[in-house]
């Protein structure tokens, strides 16, 4: 009995044209851990950790000027039990340093810290014994978004650069991806 061979196409009609990949029978290889870390970086969970004023310019990144959707990060969880991302936006005084460390140990792995803002990062203008000089001190923080307030804009952009990082991953950059041109003569003669 004959082996039948298809094609593997990578887009439908509805995904736009790449170059010239489409030429049918083309095949992405990657490695696993490549491809989650990929899904991972398109798909972030903020969590809100709204303090002060830098926490209106965080919400106002889910509205529709800003739209932090194209991210895939428009649900902003109330839960850390759902979230991946937490988003330390305004000052953090010491009362509630054992808060966040709390709901940061709550969420599961793999999770990230965006500390939002000059008083989150490092303290800010208030130099004095009630607020945390740098979130750093409480939770590990893996992208700084400076500015007094920052603009929403530089909040995208702090998301921007955590998915870099988190497509970095363990892969070393993207040309791990590769591509490689399969014709069906090319799979009937070696399924043979």
């Amino acid at each position: 009995m004959p082996k039948r061979v298809e094609t593997i196409v990578l887009h439908d009609s509805s995904t736009p044209i790449l170059g010239d990949v489409q030429k049918g029978g083309n095949v992405v290889v990657t490695s696993l851990e490549t491809l989650v870390s990929q899904a991972r970086a398109n798909s972030l969970w903020p969590l809100t950790f709204g303090l002060a004023c830098c926490a209106i310019e965080m919400m106002s990144t889910a509205g529709s000027r800003f739209d932090i959707a194209r991210f895939g990060s428009e649900a902003f969880r109330a839960t850390p039990r759902q979230a991946d991302v937490m988003i330390i936006a305004g000052r953090l005084s010491k009362k509630m340093a054992p808060v966040l460390r709390q709901i940061y140990d709550q969420m599961p792995e793999p999770k990230w810290v965006i500390s939002m803002g000059a008083c989150a990062s490092s303290g800010g203008v208030y130099n004095n014994y009630a607020i945390v000089q740098g979130a750093d001190q409480v939770v590990p923080v893996d992208v700084y978004v400076p500015g007094c307030p920052p603009s929403p804009d530089a909040l995208i952009y702090g998301i921007m650069k955590l998915q870099d990082k988190i497509k970095r991953g363990s892969a070393r950059n993207l040309h791990d991806l590769r591509l490689i041109e399969v014709n069906a003569r090319d799979m009937s003669t070696e399924a043979v």
